[in-house]
Parts: structure tokens; C-alpha cells; sequence
């Protein structure tokens, strides 16, 4: 009877690492195999496979006619750009390193089948329609992980985003930060330098599934990531 329950506690033991798979690199440490960019931005893989994103824009195309007035330099500095996996996940766990300069604002989407269509600022298509009725930022379509300096925002980094905001004071200011997301069906988990940050249910009509994407929130966003790998569960 004892050698029974020894072998089925071993065997429940065992179960759950049976689910997850191997940790896999989402970034090849040279190029953006792999990846989509969407909006005008720059993204490049330095030689020590550290990606770096920034805003790029052709001023002639931007304002072919000046004086600009307020309106339209608020709705060229708010539109934000992305950087997309091609693939799509569903549950998983995902490790990200990243870095702010001071007074940026950036953050990670899970489950956005947009793409950032309406953050872009692309016009309607039927593919983004058939996908999603949702209309808006991704973290109104799926859902967004904020990284945001200073972290004394009302929703500091490790937050997901309009659900639940995370504990202040986990980021580490003009450091390099650990950030971990636990993307399961019936919730989102999210740690900051190994610390519990924020978990939310979500909302349970919005997709289960889609791509990840890296946030560059305005024009003057400029952040570096590295060492981004994801654990499917199967």
C-alpha cells in the first residue's frame, strides 16, 4: 500500500511539468525573424542581442503643410507603435528583461488579434474585424502589461493595464528589470524582479489567444529588451 501512494504522489508530481514545455527564445539574439513591425518605429538587434525600439517618422509625409495646429500634434504624438510576434500563443509563460530611460512609457500585449490596428491608426479591414468586435488601444482589445517610469503611476510597471494595478515600488529606476507573465485562461499572473505584482481574471469575452507585442507609447519612446523567452503549456 505504501509503495502505491509513493508511485502516485511521484506520478502527480510529474503531471504538471508534463503540460509545460522547454523554454524557447522569442528573439534570435541577431534579427527581427519572426517578428512584425507595425507603426512608424525602429527596432534593431545590437551585437550583444539586445533589442532596441524607438519612433521613426517621415516629417514631409507627417505634416505635408505647416503651421500645425495642437490637435493635430496630439494625435501624431499619442499614436503609438508595436512590435508583434508572427505567432500566436495561448496559455503560457513569458520572461522579459527591459530597460527604461526616465519618463517612458512602454509595456507588453498579450492576446491582441488587432495587431494594434486601431493604435496605428489603420483604417477598418475585414481581416481585423472577423477577429475581434473590440475597438481601441490592444490593452482594450486584449490586454497590456505596463512598464512605465516613474513607477508611482496609477498603474505602475507589472500592472495589467484598466484591470488590476500592481504594487509600486518593484521596478528598479534606470536598471535592467525582470518582468514574468503567467498567461492562463482564467487569469493573468504578473511578477516584477521575481516580486507578485498584480493578477486580474480579465475578461472572459475577450480571446484567449493572439500574438505578443513590445509598446513604444509615443514619440519620444525609446526602451531596450533582452533575454525574452516563452514557455508553452500544452
Amino acid at each position: 500500500m505504501l509503495f502505491r501512494r509513493q508511485i502516485g504522489l511521484l506520478m502527480f508530481a510529474i503531471v504538471p511539468a508534463a503540460f509545460a514545455q522547454q523554454w524557447q527564445d522569442l528573439l534570435n539574439g541577431r534579427n527581427l525573424d519572426g517578428w512584425q513591425v507595425r507603426g512608424d518605429c525602429t527596432w534593431a538587434v545590437l551585437a550583444d542581442g539586445t533589442l532596441v525600439g524607438q519612433r521613426a517618422f517621415d516629417r514631409a509625409k507627417t505634416f505635408p503643410k505647416w503651421p500645425i495646429d495642437e490637435k493635430q500634434f496630439r494625435n501624431w504624438w499619442g499614436r503609438q507603435a508595436w512590435l508583434y510576434t508572427e505567432r500566436e500563443f495561448g496559455e503560457f509563460d513569458l520572461h522579459v528583461e527591459y530597460l527604461l530611460p526616465p519618463h517612458v512609457n512602454s509595456g507588453i500585449s498579450i492576446r491582441d488579434v488587432s495587431r494594434g490596428h486601431y493604435a496605428i491608426d489603420e483604417t477598418d479591414h475585414a481581416a481585423v474585424l472577423a477577429r475581434t468586435k473590440l475597438k481601441g488601444s490592444p490593452a482594450h482589445i486584449g490586454y497590456e502589461i505596463q512598464l512605465i517610469d516613474p513607477d508611482n503611476q496609477r498603474y505602475p510597471s507589472g500592472s495589467v493595464y484598466l484591470f488590476q494595478a500592481a504594487k509600486t515600488g518593484l521596478q528598479k529606476p534606470r536598471a535592467w528589470n525582470t518582468l514574468e507573465i503567467e498567461s492562463r485562461n482564467d487569469r493573468i499572473r504578473v511578477r516584477v524582479n521575481g516580486a507578485d505584482a498584480a493578477e486580474s481574471a480579465g475578461d472572459p469575452e475577450r480571446s484567449k489567444t493572439g500574438p505578443i507585442g513590445l509598446q513604444l507609447h509615443d514619440q519620444s519612446t525609446f526602451v531596450m529588451f533582452r533575454n525574452i523567452r516563452i514557455r508553452e503549456r500544452k
